[in-house]
């Protein structure tokens, strides 16, 4: 089924890169294309092909790191929707599907194809004709310096909400609400509920958070400063400067996919959210 891989890891760890090495030398054995990121040059003992994420066109990717390796991988490659296998190599790792050990089990299964593919929505966002990557977890508009206080009015298909001053805001995915949106006090979103969250960042009133249906169109209009920052999954950042940022958010028509071998969706939440405390920090 699977005829070529391409393999990403967290470079910071010494036994994510030794575990990319073994897999690489695993995944040749049984004929397959195997392609290592390019971060990771002078640091993977192999003779696989070197490849920037963003060339990576292969029929299944690996990760070994945790969430925050799974989102730069989504943010970069040509194909959105390239099956992910993501191996646990980071503190939480709420995304990922299996740990070390059963790395290459796992790949065997992937292989005879014994697997389900689990499609996650991403979200769209347009602001002052720049291209912005799509977000898998959650688009975070803010100020672009500490201390500062974001003055946005918010619409819902062009129909005026509510004005806040707050730190940021957040507008999150279901994905993404078990994410730095939960660490903002946003609910968390079962996979099946049809929606996105957006939530403030300490904000200056009693504002909470509001669930809108999946096909709405969230317009941000930053009144003041003129200066904002967007981030993309805590992976892409860029500074937006214009007389009244605008910013569009509504589902993108790709998705993410990753390979699961079972429903753990709950269990998930209970091992690596609730009984691990709760973190929005993408880590790994």
């Amino acid at each position: 089924m699977f005829k070529s891989v391409g393999l990403v890891a967290r470079f910071d760890k010494r036994k994510a890169v030794k575990l990319t090495e073994n897999l690489a030398e695993y995944l040749r054995k049984r004929n397959l294309e195997v392609y290592v990121e390019e971060t990771l040059k002078n640091k993977v003992k192999t003779n696989e092909n070197l490849q920037p994420l963003e060339n990576m066109r292969t029929d299944f990717i690996v990760t070994v790191g945790g969430d925050g390796t799974i989102l730069r991988t989504c943010i970069a490659i040509p194909n959105p929707e390239t099956p992910i296998l993501a191996v646990n190599m980071g503190v939480r790792g709420f995304l990922t599907e299996v740990s070390p050990k059963e790395a290459f089990t796992a790949v065997d299964k992937c292989l005879r194809g014994e697997f389900k593919i689990e499609k996650c929505a991403k979200l769209s966002v347009n602001v002052e004709n720049a291209k912005i990557p799509d977000a898998l977890n959650e688009v975070t508009i803010s100020v672009d310096e500490p201390v500062k206080i974001l003055y946005a009015r918010v619409s819902k298909n062009n129909e005026h909400i509510l004005e806040c001053q707050a730190d940021g805001l957040l507008i999150a995915t279901q994905t993404g609400s078990t994410g730095y949106s939960l660490s903002a006090g946003g609910p968390v979103l079962d996979p099946h509920v049809e929606a996105f969250v957006l939530t403030p960042i300490c904000a200056l009133s009693v504002l909470r958070s509001i669930v809108f249906p999946a096909d709405s169109k969230i317009t941000v209009e930053v009144l003041r400063p003129r200066k904002v920052m967007v981030v993309v999954d805590g992976a892409y950042k860029r500074i937006i400067e214009a007389k009244l940022p605008r910013f569009t958010v509504t589902r993108s028509k790709h998705e993410a996919a990753f390979i699961r071998f079972q429903e753990n969706f709950y269990h998930r939440l209970r091992t690596r959210l609730l009984f691990h405390g709760v973190g929005g920090k993408n880590n790994g």
